[in-house]
């Protein structure tokens, strides 16, 4: 079983390199993150007609997440039970016996703010209901743009702006791991400086000047089931492409 996540930042504007990916990849579970659109246009019949279904929790021009399969979706699940918010940034859904939460973690924009404030908020309602999920569904991945390093060798050396890998923001990771959820890029050797998130200004991609904020984390139960988790930067190299790269684990279950 092959599960990926990916910020495609615009679903309508990267329509074209998601199919294409699709194509070249055929994941059994694709989760999307700012989409960008609003429901009603969500591209379901392109979709269908390349073979995936999708359930999605969409807004008109931010946020916005997503999940294709090949295979049925079921026990859908949008939004954080019990959290009022007004941004969409969670759908859940089972897929041949997995269940699959996609999750656009708020940004925070600087250390401090109420932005900053509600992702801590925000992170703590989804802990909580993560919480009742692994008891319901222990066999679970949580995919999504964290908006979080969780360590050092997770950004750039020069990276300076705390938001993204403050004391905080970490504190809040390892909170769900403590669930006993595990990042599964981590179960492997990977190269040095490995991220998946680019600035498009000052030639960072070129530079490899990132951050790993993309993450892929998995219930014990799965974990053993884990093979490989990979970082795919082909699609960052397109003509217009999104800032963030595909995440990819696979599984044998």
């Amino acid at each position: 079983m092959k599960i990926a996540t990916w910020n495609v930042n615009s679903l309508k504007v990267r329509l074209p390199h998601v199919l294409d990916w699709l194509a070249a990849n055929q994941p059994d579970a694709l989760c999307l993150q700012e989409l960008k659109l609003e429901d009603k246009g969500f591209p379901v019949a392109e979709l269908q007609a390349a073979g995936y279904n999708a359930v999605f929790n969409g807004q008109k021009t931010y946020n916005g997440v997503a999940i294709l399969s090949p295979h049925p979706l079921e026990d859908v699940v949008r939004d954080i039970p019990g959290f009022s918010d007004e941004q969409k940034r969670i759908i859940a859904a089972t897929v041949n016996g997995v269940r699959i939460v996609c999750g656009y973690f708020p940004n925070g924009q600087a250390v401090g703010s109420d932005k900053f404030e509600y992702k801590l908020r925000w992170l703590g309602a989804l802990t909580e209901w993560l919480r009742a999920e692994l008891t319901a569904h222990p066999r679970l991945v949580l995919g999504g743009d964290f908006n979080i390093a969780p360590e050092d060798r997770d950004a750039h050396p020069d990276w300076k702006d705390e938001i993204h890998v403050s004391a905080p923001e970490r504190a809040a990771f390892t909170a769900l791991t403590a669930l006993g959820l595990v990042d599964a890029f981590r179960l492997y050797d990977q190269p040095e400086r490995a991220f998946s998130w680019w600035d498009y200004r000052m030639g960072a991609f070129r530079r490899n000047f990132g951050l790993r904020i993309d993450h892929l984390l998995v219930s014990p139960a799965l974990q053993p089931a884990c093979r490989a988790c990979t970082v795919d930067k082909a699609p960052r190299k397109l003509e217009r492409p999104s800032d963030h790269a595909p995440v990819v684990l696979d599984l044998e279950v």
